[in-house]
């Protein structure tokens, strides 16, 4: 037990802890928040991998959009990577500006024009999460630019892919197509 001030507080493992609250604040251990945003940005411990979320997956059923269904996987693949690349422009000290609609996030058609098109979107998609991957790697992820720090927007498009990679899921099974090649957790 250490005393700040007037204040209790428990020294743990991930931080100080003071008696009688819920709040327990980080380490700045580099390596943890390195490690958890590696995490979330692959989905891992969560969901079947972000990188094979679309292995596997025909080009043409990549373009379905069943009965009810708002988007169709190409549709979903196009909108994260364009998240991810607006992501990547903004760590690399860019401004990249959001769209004026949300309409504008959502580039591309309903389906592939052919196997190729499907592929350069998978292509385009990995290419662009080891991009934020390796950028997680390299800055500070405190520093800040206006509100946000590099920390936030990482962990925002974590939990952007998270969402639709569910989405992506849950259309791949109403299409028969799930599992992905690598397997999809489940027990």
């Amino acid at each position: 037990m250490n005393t700040f001030g007037s204040e209790r507080f428990v020294r743990l493992e991930i931080g100080f802890w003071r008696p009688g609250t819920n709040h327990v604040p980080m380490t700045n251990d580099h390596g943890v928040f390195t490690r958890t945003v590696g995490h979330a940005l692959a989905g891992k411990n969560a969901h079947v991998e972000t990188g094979t979320l679309f292995a596997g997956l025909d080009w043409k059923l990549a373009g379905v959009r069943p009965e009810g269904v708002p988007h169709s996987v190409f549709q979903l693949i196009n909108h994260m990577t364009y998240w991810q690349e607006w992501a990547v422009r903004w760590l690399d000290g860019k401004r990249p500006r959001p769209p004026k609609h949300a309409a504008g996030g959502w580039p591309g058609r309903v389906s592939p024009a052919n196997r190729l098109e499907w592929e350069r979107a998978v292509k385009r998609f990995h290419t662009v999460l080891d991009a934020l991957h390796s950028r997680s790697l390299k800055e500070d992820l405190f520093s800040r630019r206006g509100k946000m720090t590099r920390l936030e927007i990482l962990h925002t498009i974590g939990s952007h892919n998270s969402y639709h990679a569910g989405q992506v899921a849950f259309l791949r099974q109403l299409l028969r197509a799930w599992p992905p090649l690598s397997g999809g957790i489940t027990w």
